[in-house]
Order: C-alpha cells, then sequence, then structure tokens
C-alpha cells in the first residue's frame, strides 16, 4: 500500500484494487478532476489505511485476492458507516453488485469503466453524503440556537460572550468579531443572525482570503453579461445572495484596498452596482465581519481603511481562545466525541484521566478546530468500548510542560548548578529513543504497524512514544 499526496482542499478517495495498472490510471483520472487519491491493494491495506485516514469515498474492487469486495465493504460499512462506497464489477458480477446495494453499498461500476460516468457517480454520492450531513447540522443549529453556550462552552468567558451577543443581536449594528483562527466567530457570526430581525432571512458566508483578489467584487457585486471576458451570463453578487437577511465577512483584513473603498459605500448607500450594469440595485444586509489579524496594526501600515475600519466596528466582539477557557475543553471533546461516535458508528468509554490531563496542559494553538479534528481522530483510533488513551491524541506542540516541546534537549551537570544524575541519563535516554524511533518510522514508510513490529512494541506504546516525542 502506498498512498499519494493528498490534496488538503480537496476529497479523499481509497481506491482499492489489486491491479497497479489500473490505479495508476484511475489514480490520474481521479487527480484530474480534483479528488485526492489514497491507494490499497486490498481490503487489509484498506483497513491499516484508516489508522492514518478517514476518505471521503471508497472506490472498491469486487474482485481481489483474499476478501472479496463484498466481504471487504460488509466490514467497511460497520466501522466507517456514513462514508459512501462504490464497488467495481465486471459485466457477469452486476448479481453480486446489486447485493452490494441492498447491504448499503452507494452504487457500482462495470468495466471497462467510463471515466465520465465514474466521476458522475463519485460526484452524486458525495453531494448526497453531503445533504445527508448538512441536514443534520442545521437540525442541531436549530434545536441549539436559544444556547450558543451548548456550542462553544459553559465557561465564564462564554457566558460574558452570550450576553454580548444577547445584547447586539436585535440592533442594526455592524458587528466585528475578533479571535484567532479555529475559535469560533463563524458560530458568534450565526448567533447574532439567529437572534436578530432578519433571522428568517438568508445567511451569506464569504471568506475574503479565499477570494483571488480579481475576482472579489464581481464575487461580491455581482457582475452583468459580457461585463468582462467570460461573463457569459449575469450573475447576483453575495450581498444580493444576502439580501434581507446577513452578509458574514469572514477574514476582512484580507480585502485588497481598492474594494475596501467599494465596500464602505455599498454599506454607506445601501445599494450595490454589479460590474458592467448601469443601474443600482437597493438591498437590506446586516454585516457581520470578522478577522484573526489586527486590523488596528493593518491601519498603521497603510494596508487597511481606517474609515472602513470604525464602519465595521460599530460593536466588537472579541472570541476568547481556548487556553483562556480551560473550562470548556472537556466539555467539548466530549461533544465532539459524541458527534464522531455518531458518524462512525463506533462506541468509546470517554476520556481516561490520563488523557485530560493532557488536554487540559495543551495550548491549543488551533483552539477549537483543533480540538474537533484532534477527536475525530482518537475516537478513529480507540478501539471499540475502549476509553481514549494519550496515545491516540495526535498532539505535537503547545504543551505547557518543556517534556513536549518539538526537541528534547540533552541537560548536562553545567548548565546549572545540581541537575540529578537520573534526569541526566533521562535527557541522553530520550534523545536517542526519539532517534531511533524516527529512523524506523520513516524506514517504514511512514508505516507504524511495521515500525511497532520492527521495534518489537505494541502499536498503541510505539503511538504513545510517537505523541511524547512529538513526531506526530
Amino acid at each position: 500500500m502506498h498512498s499519494r499526496d493528498l490534496i488538503p482542499s480537496g476529497r479523499q478517495i481509497l481506491l482499492v484494487d489489486d491491479d497497479q495498472d489500473f490505479q495508476w490510471v484511475m489514480g490520474n483520472v481521479l487527480q484530474a478532476a480534483g479528488y485526492g487519491v489514497i491507494h490499497a491493494e486490498d481490503g487489509d491495506k484498506a483497513f491499516d489505511t484508516l489508522e492514518k485516514h478517514l476518505p471521503d469515498l471508497v472506490l472498491l474492487d469486487y474482485r481481489m485476492p483474499g476478501r472479496d469486495g463484498l466481504q471487504v465493504a460488509r466490514e467497511l460499512k460497520e466501522r466507517i458507516p456514513a462514508v459512501p462506497i462504490l464497488m467495481i464489477t465486471a459485466y457477469a458480477e452486476i448479481k453480486s453488485a446489486v447485493e452490494a446495494i441492498k447491504m448499503g453499498i452507494y452504487d457500482y461500476v462495470t468495466k471497462p469503466i467510463d471515466n465520465n460516468d465514474l466521476l458522475f457517480s463519485i460526484q452524486r454520492a458525495l453531494k448526497e453524503r453531503d445533504l445527508v450531513q448538512e441536514v443534520e447540522r442545521l437540525r442541531k443549529v436549530l434545536s441549539e440556537r436559544a444556547s450558543l453556550q451548548r456550542l462553544m462552552g459553559k465557561s465564564d468567558p462564554i457566558k460574558k460572550l452570550v450576553q454580548l451577543i444577547k445584547k447586539v443581536a436585535p440592533t442594526s449594528f455592524t458587528v466585528l468579531v475578533e479571535g484567532e483562527s479555529g475559535s469560533g466567530k463563524e458560530l458568534v457570526a450565526r448567533a447574532i443572525h439567529g437572534l436578530s430581525k432578519v433571522k428568517d432571512g438568508p445567511f451569506v458566508a464569504v471568506d475574503c482570503g479565499a477570494i483571488p483578489e480579481s475576482l472579489i467584487e464581481s464575487e461580491l457585486f455581482g457582475y452583468m453579461k459580457g461585463a468582462f471576458t467570460g461573463a457569459h451570463s449575469n450573475k447576483p453578487g453575495q450581498f444580493e445572495m444576502a439580501d434581507g437577511g446577513t452578509l458574514f465577512l469572514d477574514e476582512v483584513g484580507n480585502l485588497p484596498y481598492g474594494s475596501q473603498q467599494k465596500l464602505l459605500r455599498v454599506m454607506q448607500e445601501r445599494c450595490i452596482q454589479r460590474l458592467g450594469g448601469k443601474k443600482k440595485l437597493s438591498i437590506q444586509v446586516r454585516i457581520i465581519a470578522a478577522t484573526n489579524q489586527s486590523l488596528e496594526k493593518d491601519m498603521e501600515d497603510g494596508t487597511f481603511r481606517s474609515d472602513l475600519y470604525f464602519r465595521l466596528k460599530e460593536f466588537a466582539i472579541t472570541v476568547p481562545p481556548l487556553r483562556e477557557r480551560k473550562e470548556d475543553i472537556v466539555y467539548l471533546a466530549k461533544k465532539f466525541m459524541d458527534e464522531v461516535q455518531s458518524e462512525l458508528g463506533r462506541s468509546c468509554k470517554g476520556f481516561s484521566k490520563e488523557t485530560i490531563k493532557y488536554l487540559m496542559s495543551y495550548q491549543w494553538p488551533g483552539n477549537v478546530r483543533e480540538l474537533r479534528n484532534m477527536v475525530r481522530q482518537a475516537v478513529l483510533l480507540c478501539d471499540e468500548n475502549a476509553a481514549i488513551e494519550p496515545e491516540h491524541l495526535a498532539l505535537s506542540t503547545g504543551f505547557t510542560n518543556n517534556r513536549h516541546e518539538s526537541e528534547n534537549p540533552v541537560l548536562f551537570p553545567a548548565q546549572a548548578e545540581k541537575i540529578p544524575l537520573k534526569k541526566v541519563v533521562k535527557s541522553f535516554s530520550d534523545q536517542f529513543e526519539k532517534k531511533i524511533i524516527k529512523e524506523t518510522v520513516k524506514a517504514s514508510s511512514g508505516n507504524k504497524s511495521e515500525a511497532a513490529r520492527r521495534l518489537s512494541v505494541d502499536y498503541k506504546t510505539l503511538l504513545r512514544k510517537l505523541c511524547y516525542h512529538g513526531i506526530i
């Protein structure tokens, strides 16, 4: 088994087929369509892959050495029930493919494969999965709209945050939400919208940092047919899409300087003009902006307009980072654990006492987003009906304890007046152990199971040591 470089922003497809030529061809087809591809030659290798990656879709061949596709599919559905599976079959195996659909396989494709048909089936499966997840997410948001604390925690900083939201939400104030990446700024914006006078209108989120500078104005304000090369039809902008509701401008500090003036004018005049258009359109939109950087510093540097800054900051809310509200860490970790257990159809016995100590001592540079991702991986690595242990955590930096820094310094007696011999010996031991483990994992092509076998330790022990030394 080997895995190709993953595309961080794309969907990941696990391709399980023992035919190397077929893997190469299909891998190129899928990557050309924008998907990340993870390869496995059989069912066993596919399950090894699940220890490291959770794919968005599985493309599974029916005929393989060892267990056939139906047997592998049955176990995959037990382990990752929310992930759609497409079965690859020959024409003579269609009867088996129909049987597979009855047991929960999304669809099947027959060899020789038509690339367009395959990509269409993949797209349809992923869209259906997204729709199901979005419906579930909206149900949860609606059921929890009245209490942001159920989403973000129950600490005193969150209680104060909720009070600010309740005060500003019913007004027409433009709100600037400040806070580190992953701290929950969009949740705050959605909560403001949900308690506002325009709560029945649309909530449109725009990531200002994700849109190319040349397209930002056409995205925000729309364009008319023929406005520029490639403008084959009229297209409404995000302001029009949000008319009668809320427009959330995430990472507003990334707006180009020239576009800032146009945004300010739209906010003041309450009307927009599409690119290439002659008429102005009146709009009624509540603006909420967010930033993870200091806009005041950007003003000093001349990259952000002061007049726009003060127009956006009619009311400011700062979302506290997770390290400043440690009371919420365990609450959120358990909440995320319950969510991923439901998604994967797995059952864990919560977090061990040692794991909770690790969670509480970590500084969470990625905030709530990092915590959620960590819990998702931990539930996947944890044995069924067992507690989540420290070795399941993917924490490598951000500990208050120096022993979790990326490098363990070797201590010498000359560095301090008194250093116990035991501590000196341990520092040397840690350095050598870390080096040996790194080299073994590298020699095993990143396969931790193989590395554990070579080191004659069990898999969980290796994971724990990888965490301890900051290797993963």
